[in-house]
């Protein structure tokens, strides 16, 4: 087990002695690290090393589990978490605390930069420090593109009255690997859509180009779709977002319905109409205000990592021999006359 910012020793030795676990604790101040060293340095079970935490795991066996308290926003997320991401095995679970309102009551941004705070220890001066203060929001879409699902966010309150601090601590888990010939899939979040939401179409546009795929501001690669609006058929769906997502145009036509797939997200039913257009008119381009965008023509043989459920789904009904890994969906193929089968 892996602890991030051990500072003097007391979790990784808490751990060490109530659960057994192996902890190598990892701390870049050195005088901290003299103290765990003074303290705990014979422990059993426990290791303490004096480290940047991603020059430590370039070399380290991957670990089965990491956490780090109140030590993550001290360190650049986008140093931190890909050497988390290739340091960690499998499946292994990654938890941590992060300040969400500090002292003076103020919140957490919403952009990944750092601000100035201050560290208070007990009989030593203030020590201010640059520090991450991001909201669960950030965290979760930061955690996604370093390939960690969030399991669960928690805040904090501090049990004084009066006192405005928060910190939340975040529940993730390293996602499996995919194969060297297998394209993996992930949801944009995992907060369940909007009611509104749970009803879409997606989109399949392929030509001799290719398939057309779109990367959405999340970091997943999707078919152009979107939801469907009230009265609206889904070929009108499709051939709407198709204009507003890549400024292509289609008619109903070109529109041919494959089917609908149906999987759950939390306690939200998700329905999802796949598509194909046939023939089309202009060329992809970013549209003001649309949440994907870089749209770009992948071969079949050569899809990115990173496909959105939901995509995923709709290109392994059209085509099952596509290596595609993705959460199941129950799908029922439209007939000829576009009413599905029974």
């Amino acid at each position: 087990m892996l602890d991030v910012g051990s500072g003097p020793g007391h979790h990784a030795v808490h751990l060490a002695r109530a659960h057994g676990a192996l902890v190598d604790g990892i701390e870049l101040s050195p005088t901290q690290h003299r103290r765990a060293m003074a303290g705990h340095g014979s422990e059993p079970g426990v290791r303490f090393f004096r480290a940047d935490v991603a020059d430590h795991l370039r070399h380290a066996e991957p670990y089965e589990a990491a956490y780090g308290v109140r030590s993550f926003g001290c360190i650049d997320p986008h140093h931190l978490l890909p050497a988390l991401r290739d340091g960690l095995a499998d499946g292994a679970p990654l938890v941590f605390s992060a300040l969400h309102t500090d002292n003076e009551g103020h919140g957490p941004s919403g952009t990944v930069a750092p601000r100035r705070q201050v560290i208070r220890l007990r009989e030593e001066e203030p020590i201010p420090i640059d520090m991450w203060v991001l909201t669960p929001q950030v965290w979760e879409d930061l955690l996604a593109e370093h390939c960690f699902v969030v399991e669960a966010v928690e805040l904090l309150r501090a049990p004084e009255s009066g006192n405005p601090v928060v910190v939340q601590v975040v529940r993730a888990r390293r996602l499996p690997r995919p194969g060297p010939s297998r394209v993996s899939s992930r949801p944009r979040t995992h907060r369940p859509p909007v009611p509104h939401a749970a009803v879409g179409a997606g989109a399949i546009v392929y030509g001799e180009r290719g398939l057309l795929l779109g990367r959405h501001r999340r970091g997943t690669w999707e078919l152009p779709g979107g939801s469907v609006e009230p009265g609206e058929s889904f070929e009108d769906t499709v051939v709407r977002e198709l204009a507003e997502e890549t400024g292509l145009q289609a008619r109903r036509d070109d529109v041919t319905l494959l089917g609908t797939l149906v999987d759950r997200v939390g306690e939200v039913p998700r329905v999802t109409v796949g598509a194909v257009v046939t023939a089309w008119q202009g060329e992809p381009a970013d549209q003001p205000d649309e949440s994907v965008g870089e749209w770009r023509w992948y071969h079949l043989d050569d899809l990115p990592q990173g496909l959105f459920v939901c995509s995923a789904q709709i290109l392994t009904a059209w085509r099952p021999d596509l290596p595609i890994d993705r959460a199941p969906a129950h799908f029922t193929p439209f007939r000829t006359d576009g009413t599905t089968a029974r």
